[in-house]
């Protein structure tokens, strides 16, 4: 099994519903090592460069307001990085199909997420698809010395930053 990192966001949807306890509860599940978090407050570059690959999608920008906190009351995220073997397939399968309509319902999205009546699709959380957007995605929502270390044979985690000094 390959040593992964994944990129995880706690959209602006279920932070403002208070299901981020919830969300953390289902994602230990899969038996990962969390080796970054933090809330942050989503600006519009960041969410442009987040969601690149759907900038010609007719939804676009309203994945923009949805990570920025727009339609959720400025909501903010929490951002995670997890890893372990298979980290990827480990939070997909957790996370569940992205439209929680199609989601299984013992899923997170199946169970938390939903389709408004206004057509906003409040899928919960965010997690890469694959080895090279979860790179590209956690340098872009984390700098290195804000990521721990996974334990590795018995040591205990220390930042980055603290093992550059030792």
């Amino acid at each position: 099994m390959a040593e992964q990192a994944t990129l995880v966001l706690i959209k602006p949807d279920a932070v403002q519903k208070r299901l981020t306890g919830l969300v953390l509860a289902r994602l230990e599940d899969a038996q990962l090592q969390l080796i970054g978090a933090k809330v942050i407050r989503v600006s519009r570059a960041l969410a442009e460069e987040h969601y690149k690959a759907l900038r010609e999608k007719p939804f676009f920008q309203e994945l923009l307001q949805h990570l920025c906190g727009d339609l959720h009351g400025g909501a903010p995220v929490l951002a995670l990085v997890y890893a372990g073997p298979e980290a990827i397939l480990k939070v997909r399968k957790l996370a569940g199909a992205t439209n929680p309509d199609h989601a299984d319902p013992t899923t997170i999205r199946g169970a938390f997420g939903r389709n408004t009546l206004e057509g906003v699709m409040e899928n919960v959380l965010h997690a890469s698809s694959d080895d090279r957007e979860a790179a590209r995605e956690i340098a872009l929502w984390f700098r290195p010395e804000e990521l721990i270390e996974p334990l590795r044979s018995g040591r205990p985690a220390v930042s980055t930053a603290q093992n550059k000094e030792a």
